[in-house]
């Protein structure tokens, strides 16, 4: 009796999970650094399984091929293998789902249900509300070189007239016209302002992102440069844009892109980089790490034995080879740095080949292998318009000293010496007022732009426009 006890257990619960749907949509939401970011897995029955796309609707992507959907046993496991994405889960008897989110090694706890979960308003008491005292326009302008169509919005005072006008350049990664991270948007915050101040300003969606066509993955600065030229270009279309008085204000990596199409175009009149870099793309990264890493807490052995893992993958970056010969040199150098991790410091629990694959991903992306051998000063040296410069005292990011002085050198070489720049006490990466700069505050902070920094920012340009 108690074996047939054991066995009908056993049928009951195969029935039951037999009988749990997992097709459907399931929505989730991560929580990190403060911030909420929606997920939702979009899950359909096939002949030999499932199958299934993520959307990230607050970052405005949908669609998102899954490599690869499994439910067994009242477990759901998702890969998305390109991101280096995992879900796993395991379903309940009240229909939801209680797992773990990881990427690249890091692991977030993330439950899922049929429940349509709400965006989460974060306050930010600066984020301009409609209706605007100018004009708001949803454009859209193209690339030829690309063949992608890129949409933004073009905001100019309220009465007609000429206006002088800027592009907004954003940081690296994919960002929307607002360059909206971390629960803020800070070009929305900055176009409101200068709006305000009677400058036109075009802000639009990097390509591949929300609603501008293209791929984003593929592209490196270079690519990017051209889009920036593309929205010059249209604004240079406009009967209501003075054509002698466009600048571009590049933010981060933006920073970067301002000064390749500056110094290769009559058309800019002036152009701000705000925390733009001014030393190597590796130089860079490894002063960022550690600055970063020391406003986390790290020893200064973790510092140090990261910096060395960090340089020696940067040295065989640099390398002129094919790409499977850097493939190889990443593939096998990684596995020499896995294998000397303690087992309980592995990150998130990898294996060797998802440790080695998600760090080959990273480092030989078009973009990584780029801006690591990317110096900027050959570009600012070909810069001849007026050029502000500005950092904030505490960017762990873009270390400022350090870079403003190798911008204004690298400017005057060229003969530049219609140059501005500023450190701002007490500012971070974002233009935000911190207290350590360490990015682990930017979504804890309401403000999401100093209104000193605007104000530098605005003066400024009026002063080359007037």
């Amino acid at each position: 009796m108690k074996i047939l006890s054991i066995l009908l257990l056993s049928f009951l619960i195969s029935t039951f999970t037999f009988a749990q749907d997992i097709t459907g949509q399931w929505n989730g939401a991560l929580k990190v650094q403060g911030t909420q970011l929606r997920l939702v897995f979009n899950v359909k029955k096939t002949d030999t399984g499932f199958s299934s796309t993520m959307d990230s609707p607050d970052q405005g992507a949908f669609g998102i091929p899954v490599t690869s959907t499994s439910f067994e046993d009242g477990t759901l496991k998702i890969s998305i293998t390109n991101a280096n994405i995992k879900y796993e889960g395991t379903l309940g008897d009240d229909n939801v789902i209680i797992g773990v989110f990881t990427q690249a090694g890091q692991s977030f706890p993330m439950n899922l249900s049929r429940e349509e979960i709400e965006k989460v308003v974060s306050k930010r008491p600066q984020e301009p509300q409609k209706p605007f005292p100018y004009r708001s326009e949803n454009v859209i302008f193209d690339n030829k070189q690309a063949e992608i169509l890129l949409a933004g919005t073009l905001t100019l005072p309220e009465q007609d007239g000429i206006y002088p006008a800027v592009v907004l350049i954003s940081g690296s990664g994919p960002q929307n016209r607002d360059e909206e991270l971390m629960g803020h948007k800070p070009f929305l915050v900055l176009s409101d302002y200068l709006t305000r101040n009677g400058i036109a300003v075009l802000r639009f969606d990097d390509r591949g992102t929300a609603a501008s066509t293209g791929d984003f993955s593929a592209a490196t600065s270079v690519d990017f440069a051209t889009d920036v030229a593309s929205a010059v270009q249209y604004l240079q279309s406009r009967p209501d844009i003075y054509k002698s008085k466009i600048g571009l204000v590049g933010h981060s990596e933006g920073g970067i892109i301002a000064p390749m199409v500056a110094g290769d175009s009559d058309d800019i009149d002036f152009i701000v980089l705000l925390a733009g870099t001014g030393i190597r793309g590796d130089k860079l990264l490894l002063a960022q790490q550690t600055l970063i890493g020391e406003a986390a807490g790290m020893s200064p052995n973790q510092l140090e034995e990261n910096e060395m893992i960090s340089r020696k993958a940067f040295e065989i970056m640099v390398k002129d080879q094919s790409d499977e010969e850097l493939e190889n040199g990443i593939k096998a150098y990684m596995t020499q740095v896995f294998r000397n991790i303690p087992v309980e410091n592995v990150p998130g629990g990898m294996t060797e080949e998802e440790f080695v694959a998600a760090q080959v991903t990273q480092l030989t992306s078009p973009w990584m292998l780029y801006f690591i051998k990317y110096d900027p000063a050959p570009a600012l040296e070909k810069v001849s318009c007026p050029v502000l410069a500005i950092n904030g005292e505490k960017d762990l990011q873009v270390p400022p000293k350090e870079n403003l002085e190798a911008i204004k050198a690298a400017l005057a070489k060229g003969g530049n010496t219609n140059v501005t720049t500023v450190e701002l006490a007490g500012l971070n990466h974002l233009f935000q007022e911190a207290n350590t700069g360490a990015p682990s505050e930017y979504a804890e902070i309401e403000q999401t732009f100093s209104p000193k920094a605007l104000e530098v920012i605005t003066n400024w340009i009026k002063e080359q426009v007037n």
